[in-house]
């Protein structure tokens, strides 16, 4: 099946415009930057695409500046990239990208798991059971047909990057690299036979750590994100998404 993506020119239709014509408290490139990652990430604009700042600019109403300030904040995020001569595109979804990227962050993430058994509170655990339970609650999670995590704090996997304390762990996970794992994540990895193995994983991540395990929950951390590197990639090569 082919993962349909909106055309620029239409992809508003896809994102929260109350958000995007809001005045404070953020700036103009930052409306844009959330509007265009939220539909990079969601494949409201599908991987591989053109972008045309002209376009772009006229869409939001906006001058060119604020524009590739966005723009160059999504480069740094890993989304877009740009090609001497051929102008920016919406990063593509590949095998080979795919595996760079799953190799560091099972590196990284292990790590933060690891650091979480001794730095996360006991009410931070809690919350985290309980962010657990309500996605249990909320989604057809034992079915295997979806489990899909919204970004940030709902999200089991920020929330324990955050828990592990380490800013400079936080800044790598969290930002740079964070929307990019999310953009193979949500178009390729959030249905199938693998969702309920995933969400059994989390629960014995979590327990580790309660158990202050800091050994073992590195371990199923590891094993759990090249688990799920493993499914993304056989979407791909079955050819779910296109270039």
């Amino acid at each position: 099946m082919r993962l349909a993506g909106l055309k620029i020119g239409v992809f508003l239709n896809y994102v929260d415009k109350s958000m995007i014509e809001a005045k404070d408290p953020i700036t103009a490139s930052d409306r844009v930057l959330i509007a265009l990652r939220k539909a990079i990430v969601e494949g409201g604009i599908a991987a591989g695409t053109k972008i045309s700042e002209p376009e772009l600019a006229k869409q939001f109403d906006i001058s060119r500046a604020p524009l590739r300030e966005a723009l160059a904040r999504l480069e740094r995020c890993h989304l877009i990239e740009r090609t001497p001569n051929a102008g920016a595109r919406v990063v593509k979804l590949t095998v080979a990208g795919l595996k760079s990227l799953y190799e560091l962050r099972e590196t990284l993430e292990g790590m933060a798991a690891r650091l979480a058994a001794t730095q996360m509170t006991e009410q931070e655990i809690q919350d985290v059971r309980q962010l657990l339970d309500h996605h249990l609650s909320t989604q057809r999670v034992r079915e295997g047909e979806s489990y899909y995590q919204e970004a940030g704090d709902v999200d089991f996997h920020y929330r324990l990057i955050l828990g592990s304390k380490n800013p400079y762990l936080i800044n790598l996970l969290c930002d740079e690299l964070y929307h990019l794992v999310r953009m193979y994540r949500v178009q390729l990895g959030m249905n199938g036979p693998r969702v309920s193995r995933a969400f059994d994983e989390h629960k014995a991540i979590l327990n580790a750590i309660a158990a202050r395990d800091g050994e073992l929950a590195e371990l199923l951390m590891r094993r759990h994100i090249a688990a799920s590197g493993r499914n993304i990639e056989q979407h791909l090569q079955q050819g779910t998404l296109h270039d």
